[in-house]
């Protein structure tokens, strides 16, 4: 059967109100920020089908075959997601005769196990979301910025503009666990420096390579900043690399084998820090962009890169490695980069961005960081001057 894919973004709405507003524990300089917090969170929904039949909402088959993946049980996996054996049982065999293919096998000694057909629903659900989160992400905060606007007691918000990243997803995380009022707009690197010095955000996310190629990265952010009014708040150390099937099979071992004709490549975005690294490296080693299959294929995110590596339609991906973990991919280590976030020094005593220091500073956001793979959070919150940074 000819499956016909339909992807629209259904926007949800969760909007969550406290009786008082503050957060247990929460200290009382902070009081002010979380009266009447709104939260609006946007996820992607799916349906499948063809164009004989109805199609069917992936949603509660999603998280159940995912359950399965985790379990290697229908029961368990049917506990999981709370609903009855019965009914797991059925929406599977529902849907296998909707597809026309098996969900899962059963083996004696392995239990349940996805086939590859719903090994590749999963992976196209989380390429949909690699894709779409960062935009609808950055939807949901402007939306909690304008329904807020109707909030008694509402205070000014932190304006973060920074790409969407894990140390970054992190932090934010540690903001919503205390109801810090943050507009989030994710966006290139170059984007958000433009942003700050047009005043248009109040924290700018940026990262920079260690090594040989710092001076000439910095050098494309350097008319942004100034290095009299602006200082550098250190987010965390993390490593960049190759994103490659697991086993390595095409024997990928660094940037010149990006050449090979036998290669398929997907990129990052044009403006996104990651993209401008890789071009100076290839630039440090005489490797032309032209000779490289799939340079002008490019996704928004790293995880984007990576689902789409991990779906076989490419075979190598440049980005961080935490992304090439989390989709199961092997990882060659290039370069180490520092993320920072700039921001003007005076407005280290607004009471506001203090408490975004005091965040970054703390032993759990450093804790969180560390177990991302290949980041290294030893300084992180860490103040600098852009002198002290790069000398």
């Amino acid at each position: 059967m000819q499956i016909i894919t339909y992807i629209f973004v259904l926007i949800l709405f969760f909007i969550h109100t406290s009786a008082n507003g503050i957060i247990d524990n929460t200290p009382a300089q902070y009081a002010i920020y979380y009266i009447y917090m709104i939260k609006v969170s946007i996820k992607p929904h799916w349906e499948i089908g063809d164009a004989n039949a109805a199609a069917l909402d992936t949603t509660e088959l999603l998280a159940l075959l995912m359950a399965i993946e985790q379990t290697g049980s229908i029961a368990k996996a049917a506990m999981q997601v709370h609903h009855s054996y019965r009914h797991a049982w059925g929406l599977l065999r529902s849907s296998e005769l909707a597809f026309g293919h098996s969900l899962i096998t059963s083996d004696r000694g392995r239990g349940t196990t996805l086939t590859p057909f719903a090994d590749k629903l999963l992976w196209a659900d989380r390429m949909i979301s690699a894709r779409l989160s960062p935009t609808l992400d950055s939807l949901a905060s402007e939306l909690e910025i304008e329904l807020g606007k109707t909030a008694e007691g509402k205070s000014k918000t932190v304006r973060l503009n920074a790409s969407h990243g894990f140390a970054v997803a992190a932090l934010l995380n540690q903001f919503n666990k205390i109801g810090l009022p943050v507009e989030v707009r994710y966006r290139h690197s170059t984007d958000a420096m433009a942003a700050l010095s047009r005043q248009e955000c109040d924290l700018a996310g940026f990262h920079v390579p260690l090594g040989e190629f710092e001076k000439p990265a910095i050098a494309s952010y350097a008319k942004w900043l100034n290095k009299r009014s602006d200082c550098l708040i250190h987010l965390a150390v993390r490593s960049q690399g190759l994103f490659v099937a697991p086993g390595n099979p095409k024997q990928i071992h660094d940037l010149s084998d990006l050449q090979r004709s036998d290669l398929r490549f997907v990129n990052r975005e044009a403006g996104s820090g990651t993209r401008m690294l890789l071009e100076l490296m290839l630039a440090g080693r005489s490797i032309s962009h032209q000779k490289i299959n799939g340079f002008e294929n490019t996704e928004f995110t790293h995880s984007a890169v990576a689902a789409f590596i991990a779906s076989g339609m490419a075979d190598v991906g440049f980005g961080v490695q935490t992304a090439s973990q989390r989709f199961g991919l092997d990882f060659i280590p290039l370069v180490r980069e520092r993320y920072f976030f700039a921001l003007p020094s005076a407005s280290l005593n607004d009471p506001l961005l203090r408490s975004v220091v005091d965040i970054l500073q703390s032993s759990t956001l450093r804790e969180v960081v560390n177990q991302l793979a290949g980041y290294d959070a030893t300084d992180t919150g860490k103040i600098q001057s852009l002198q002290e940074a790069f000398g």
